[in-house]
């Protein structure tokens, strides 16, 4: 049976895992629909990889919130150099 057939495949986006354990012509479908919804960052990739994605990222399958930071405060002028006087 080829690998493609297996229903070994999942569907990762940017909001996380999609999909998993699908074959791939399923998962294809699956990116399609995807697509058509503006979803980006879509791959197909194996489920152990998606296993491992999901514990690299703390298993989080759902879309994070942006963490905002706060601006930094603006840099202190330097006061301009002063030239030594020469002596002759």
């Amino acid at each position: 049976m080829s690998e493609l057939r297996e229903q070994r495949w999942s569907v990762v986006s940017e909001r996380g895992c999609e999909a998993s354990g699908v074959n791939y012509e399923e998962a294809a479908g699956l990116v399609g629909r995807l697509r058509a919804e503006k979803i980006h960052g879509l791959c197909i990739i194996s489920d152990e990889a998606a296993r491992r994605y999901n514990s690299n990222n703390n298993g989080a399958a759902k879309p994070t919130t942006p963490q905002v930071v706060p601006a930094a405060p603006p840099a202190k002028k330097r006061a301009p150099r002063r030239k030594n006087a020469k002596l002759s």
